[in-house]
């Protein structure tokens, strides 16, 4: 049989291609910035509403606020990303899953916060929707960051329960994978890796990628016995690494390690995604492991020097993390990684 795409699929192929190309959100990003991202926008603030959701919906901006104080980065360096408006979402999304959205109940049931139901669609769109539109223009430019930098770290994003016709778990678009269909079109990629360490199986992704083999390798480890219980997506995984409840940091850095040395010879990829989520920190009402503050900067750092050793650009995304102190942790690690060198913090100085 051929393995050629119906007509049908070539054309979707190259509308998609025709909107990608007429994005604008690659652009190019002035020397004196870091491959750090992050807008103000990123923060969810809705009357006080967000706070019946575990999920910190101001964590994006600590986490920067917590770099700044500790000197790793400058304000005026980090890079602001646009808003993915709606012909960049549909480069993935198809226009029925976007019409969706514009029931205020459909966004409420995907965010977890029931109360949203009863605001107008106008209301919802600018304090829910649009942050996490903004987070998917921070993914998206990431990869263009990630190849030209080697690293790219985008605070915020990492929606990974969120596929192309359908959202949940606090994921309403699917920036992962409208990440990887961006770096295919416009870097010339045709290899892309995922690494999710969220506790949560990453079943967004995993469905949208499902009849990709060979573009898109996935490693994810996840806790088996939360959320989302997706067995179809698991189908989907080319390495599941599981991780039980009251897992703890130095089992949990074994098995990673062990899960690296398999990736390493399963695939050569020319872009790791890296799903970054801090619910796995011991405490955390959902995640269920016990790791470390420090066990999720070790884990990082084994992440990024896996990339690095073998020259592959990252893009690192936060995600999943459901304590007030995931801020610091994230931070800390980021500060971690470039103490280690790992990653480079130091702009180029202003051109006059």
């Amino acid at each position: 049989m051929s393995s050629s795409l119906s007509p049908d699929a070539n054309d979707g192929e190259a509308v998609r291609r025709d909107r990608i190309l007429s994005s604008k959100l690659y652009f190019d990003v002035p020397s004196s910035k870091v491959p750090v991202i992050y807008s103000s926008s990123y923060d969810i603030s809705f009357l006080g509403i967000e706070k019946l959701h575990p999920f910190d919906s101001k964590k994006w901006g600590r986490v920067c606020q917590f770099l700044i104080a500790a000197g790793v980065l400058r304000k005026d360096q980090i890079i602001k990303p646009l808003e993915a408006k709606k012909n960049d979402l549909l480069v993935v999304h198809p226009e029925s899953y976007l019409n969706s959205l514009k029931n205020s109940s459909n966004v409420a049931k995907i965010i977890e916060v029931p109360p949203v139901a009863l605001f107008p669609h106008c209301v919802v769109k600018e304090k829910v929707q649009r942050p996490f539109r903004n987070q998917v223009g921070g993914s998206i430019l990431a990869g263009k960051v990630a190849k030209e930098k080697g690293w790219a770290i985008n605070v915020g994003g990492g929606f990974h329960h969120c596929s192309a016709e359908r959202g949940g778990g606090f994921c309403v678009y699917a920036d992962i994978s409208l990440c990887i269909h961006y770096a295919f079109v416009q870097l010339n990629i045709s290899k892309a890796m995922i690494i999710d360490l969220d506790a949560h199986q990453g079943n967004g992704h995993e469905m949208d990628f499902a009849h990709d083999t060979g573009r898109v390798y996935i490693l994810d480890m996840f806790n088996p016995g939360i959320y989302p219980f997706d067995y179809e997506a698991r189908r989907c995984i080319d390495q599941k690494v599981e991780v039980v409840s009251g897992t703890t940091t130095s089992e949990y850095l074994k098995k990673l390690d062990e899960a690296l040395e398999v990736a390493a010879t399963s695939y050569d990829p020319e872009l790791i995604v890296y799903n970054a989520g801090t619910d796995i920190l011991d405490g955390d009402p959902l995640g269920l492991l016990k790791i470390s503050a420090e066990g999720i900067a070790k884990r990082d750092e084994k992440v990024f020097r896996f990339a690095r050793a073998r020259n592959i650009p990252i893009v690192m995304l936060t995600s999943g993390g459901y304590m007030k102190s995931s801020a610091k942790v994230i931070a800390d690690s980021i500060e971690n990684l470039s103490k280690q060198r790992l990653i480079d913090t130091e702009s180029s100085p202003h051109r006059t």
